[in-house]
């Protein structure tokens, strides 16, 4: 039996992850939940799955749920991810939030000797090195959720991972990757978020669209795999099928396939290394007509230009920070229709490719560069779109 602590229960990956638990009752228990802002949702989720512990970002939502649940240990802010993923008892956590607000709490959990399911490729991108030299002082284990690190993870099996010659990453594409350039001027949100394979938040639907999801993937991969930036290749998939591959020093390739459902990584980070029978869509191979591979179009996607260029700053510096956090202003001035689809590309550009790296120690390392590189991205927008 798991004992599970989910940060993110209301987001995509985080209700995913419910419901795989509430189909594995007797292999998995919810013990601690946290959450942002969507406490109708999270009032519903802790009514079926009863957690001994909850944390809200807000003092006032900590407040309504105290109320809610007079048994209830709850909590609120960075200490309540804290306090959740370092409840007694718990000795797996999900972490399922965007962004790199749950890092401190990775670490804990780290520290904890927990198993750590990752869905948040933002902390590897941000603190690769410093998660992995915390995993290597502890007893934990890392697995990734995102279905194309899981790809990976599960078609290494038991094979060495110094047997690699390379992996390859696919790529949805997104929306847009057939369109030319110069019609990236006209995209519109509401244009950005219809993707047409993977139903996800907004931000990451954004990130796919400009295939910034997939760069941060190709930094995440260097970390989770020790891999160094010529042994890490993208190409386009539209069709999803094929999740990742592993090109071995034979020649030999090994790919995971499956229908698009993020439940089944999820259910892998979970039950690893046993596999546990799920219920879902089977994929055909009498139906299934076409498999579809494209290269990149780095210059029209240069978002994966610039996760190569922080593979060059080598590793422990904090060029994926600054990407990141760039990236994150950008898309939220894009989602509230303060800039164009274009803007991103070149607001992100901008501040990366005049940034000086340097090497990060610590959390506070980290936390420093995001906000510095955050202003800096606000700043530059102000000035140059007129926002």
């Amino acid at each position: 039996m798991r004992h599970i602590a989910l940060l993110g229960s209301t987001g995509s990956i985080g209700t995913n992850t419910l419901e795989v638990i509430a189909q594995n009752r007797d292999k998995f228990k919810l013990l601690g939940i946290a959450a942002g802002e969507n406490i109708e949702l999270l009032t519903r989720q802790v009514e079926t799955f009863s957690p001994e512990i909850i944390a809200v970002k807000q003092k006032e939502d900590a407040g309504i749920l105290e109320r809610t649940f007079p048994g209830k240990q709850v909590y609120f802010g960075r200490e309540g991810l804290l306090a959740v993923v370092t409840h007694p008892g718990v000795d797996t956590m999900v972490s399922a939030i965007n962004g790199t607000i749950a890092l401190e709490a990775t670490m804990a959990s780290i520290g904890s000797g927990h198993r750590v399911c990752l869905a948040n490729k933002e902390t590897l991108v941000a603190a690769g090195e410093l998660i992995n030299n915390a995993l290597e002082r502890s007893q934990a284990e890392l697995i990734p959720i995102d279905s194309e690190q899981s790809a990976i993870f599960q078609s290494l099996g038991f094979n060495q991972k110094k047997f690699i010659k390379k992996i390859i990453l696919t790529a949805s594409g997104g929306p847009f990757f057939r369109k030319s350039k110069e019609e990236f001027a006209g995209i519109t949100v509401k244009q950005a978020l219809a993707h047409p394979t993977w139903n996800m938040g907004s931000k990451i639907t954004i990130d796919s669209a400009t295939l910034m999801n997939k760069a941060l993937e190709v930094i995440e991969a260097s970390y989770l795999f020790r891999l160094q930036k010529d042994q890490i290749d993208v190409v386009i998939h539209p069709q999803s099928i094929v999740h990742s591959m592993v090109e071995f020093i034979d020649s030999s390739i090994i790919a995971q396939l499956s229908v698009p459902d993020m439940k089944l990584p999820i259910l892998y980070s979970l039950s690893y290394p046993e596999r546990i029978p799920f219920e879902n869509s089977r994929l055909s191979f009498s139906t299934l007509r076409k498999l579809e591979f494209f290269p990149v179009d780095m210059n029209k996607f240069v978002s994966i230009k610039m996760a190569y260029h922080v593979l060059e700053q080598g590793k422990g510096k904090n060029a994926g920070a600054v990407l990141n956090a760039a990236n994150e202003v950008a898309v939220d001035y894009f989602l509230k229709e303060k800039i164009s689809f274009n803007d991103i590309f070149s607001v992100v550009e901008h501040i990366f490719y005049n940034e000086t790296f340097y090497p990060i120690y610590t959390i506070e390392d980290i936390n420093e560069t995001i906000e510095e590189t955050k202003g800096k991205t606000e700043g530059y927008i102000k000035e140059t779109i007129n926002v």
